[in-house]
């Protein structure tokens, strides 16, 4: 992805040097980190998890954290989040749009070292980065973008920019409302039922992510196109190895399909080509796919 030298979006808040404070407190919101943050501790710690150090416990002590990630890392998800407000906004104002809302409000990118304190509670970075719809902010310890090559597998730029999209779809869904519909219907649903919902919503985030690749692949930025050869092929990547299906094998040896709450590989791959092809909103009801209604 060509990115260096282009407009960062400002807004963004560094909180990669300030304490990170851990007290009790519970995530909310969705998003690719709350995949991983079981499955993944599981597989790579022999199946003993302390949750207590992963979510927050009221007796952590508070800590400074040392700031990770470079400022080549800031800048790249700082002008990532940028296209991210001109796709959107201008997104907002076609026609399909209008029976949500007039106008699109910004989300705010927060970045962090180890924990963070959040509308949706405390975290730590071993959730990844999330979404909360609490204070409309998007959540990411840069550290994430080294797992994401070592661990998962899914090397280059793009696939960091895929991560920050989806966390940006949820954020979408909140505009559109959909969140708020969701959160309604947690209370009336089992939890067999509830994930379906659930994985529509991901997949959903994940067409949204789609979405963006294709506005960028008509874009260009000092005269030559902003996405490079590969680009594309990183993100399915990266959609593929954090499927609910790919991340059980690996830390279970087996699937639960009924425990799945973000969708298949081959489902997320499906659904960000989809928003790739399609690049609107009419292609991209998740829910009504699936037989599930709002």
């Amino acid at each position: 992805m060509r990115w260096k030298g282009d407009r960062q979006s400002k807004n963004v808040e560094d909180r990669r040097s300030s304490s990170g404070g851990l007290s009790g407190g519970v995530i909310g919101g969705g998003g690719i980190g709350l995949l991983l943050i079981v499955l993944f501790s599981l597989f790579f710690s022999g199946g003993n998890i302390d949750l207590g150090s992963l979510l927050g416990s009221e007796n952590s002590p508070t800590t400074t954290q040392q700031p990770t990630g470079t400022d080549e890392q800031k800048e790249f998800a700082s002008v990532v989040f940028g296209h991210l407000e001109d796709y959107w906004n201008a997104e907002f104002k076609q026609p399909e749009y209008a029976q949500y809302q007039q106008s699109y409000e910004n989300p705010t990118l927060v970045l962090y070292s180890g924990s963070v304190r959040s509308a949706c509670g405390q975290a730590s970075s071993a959730v990844g980065p999330f979404y909360c719809p609490g204070d409309q902010k998007v959540y990411l310890d840069l550290s994430f973008q080294e797992e994401l090559s070592q661990r998962f597998g899914a090397t280059g730029d793009f696939a960091m920019a895929y991560v920050i999209a989806h966390e940006v779809g949820h954020h979408v869904q909140y505009e559109l409302g959909t969140s708020d519909k969701m959160e309604r219907l947690r209370s009336r649903l089992s939890e067999k039922q509830y994930n379906r919902y659930s994985v529509a919503l991901e997949l959903q985030a994940d067409y949204f992510a789609g979405c963006f690749a294709r506005y960028l692949a008509n874009k260009t930025y000092q005269g030559q196109p902003i996405l490079e050869v590969g680009d594309i092929d990183e993100a399915i990547q990266a959609a593929n190895q954090i499927g609910d299906d790919t991340l059980q094998q690996e830390a279970q040896g087996y699937v639960v399909p009924d425990s799945f709450t973000h969708g298949t590989s081959e489902q997320r791959v499906d659904w960000f080509k989809r928003g790739y092809q399609y690049g609107d909103l009419k292609h991209g009801d998740t829910f009504s796919t699936y037989n599930l209604s709002l």
